[in-house]
């Protein structure tokens, strides 16, 4: 009966809205299954007819720069995404100069889509450590003109709260839509600290991604030289 009442609660997909995209934007270095997990949760839930993945060139918020190059990166989320076709990657960040900011990608892709003749319904994906840290962001209500705000939890930071957001940009909480989930404990700092340690990382990243880590030896003070799952 409680597992009957489990599956009753669960919501079935949301129906697909033609045109819709969304954003799911990071270092991935590398990509892994936690990321992938949150793209399709978000695509089923909200009816997003496409989930675009766009690696960071130089990360602006990231006070550590990524281990892997942009283009390993590139084409680890290239090899993860695979055989999804709601799925797709942007070279947007890879190949613009200087650091990497949202807002710059969001014009870049609402540009994209008028000039294909399409209203822009872009969904920006991102973290609730990531959604606490908005307000510093470039231009942060602009932002939130191009693009509404899925965010998704994180077991180690604290639940979003968009009426604290909204208290330094107005209108936040109108554009934010918090889910439930899902909430997996799985990092790129875990991934890489696994291959340093000579530990396997399978089941954490698509077996398509740790092949690569391994045919270009990426992270490579691994001393197993990063096996393969």
């Amino acid at each position: 009966m409680t597992r009957d009442r489990r599956r009753a609660d669960l919501a079935p997909p949301a129906a697909v809205v033609p045109g819709s995209l969304g954003i799911l934007g990071g270092t991935f270095d590398p990509i892994h299954l936690a990321h992938l997990a949150v793209a399709e949760e978000v695509r089923e839930l909200l009816g997003l007819e496409r989930i675009r993945f766009v690696p960071a060139g130089r990360p602006v918020h990231r006070p550590i720069p990524p281990v892997a190059s942009a283009e390993d990166r590139l084409a680890m989320v290239e090899a993860a995404i695979a055989g999804n076709p709601a799925f797709e990657s942007s070279r947007a960040e890879v190949d613009r100069p200087g650091p990497s900011y949202a807002v710059d990608t969001l014009e870049e892709f609402a540009a994209e889509e008028r000039a294909a003749g399409r209203e822009p319904d872009l969904t920006f994906i991102l973290s609730a450590e990531a959604y606490a840290g908005l307000p510093a962001w470039r231009e942060p209500a602009r932002i939130l003109e191009l693009c509404r705000m899925a965010v998704v939890p994180r077991p180690d930071a604290r639940p979003s709260d968009p009426s604290a957001v909204a208290a330094l940009i107005p209108g936040a909480d109108r554009r934010t839509i918090l889910l439930d989930g899902p909430s997996l404990a799985v990092s790129g700092s875990m991934i890489r600290a696994r291959l340093a340690a000579g530990r396997s990382i399978r089941y954490l990243v698509p077996a398509a991604v740790a092949a690569y880590i391994d045919d270009h030896s990426l992270y490579a003070d691994n001393p197993r030289r990063n096996p393969t799952p």
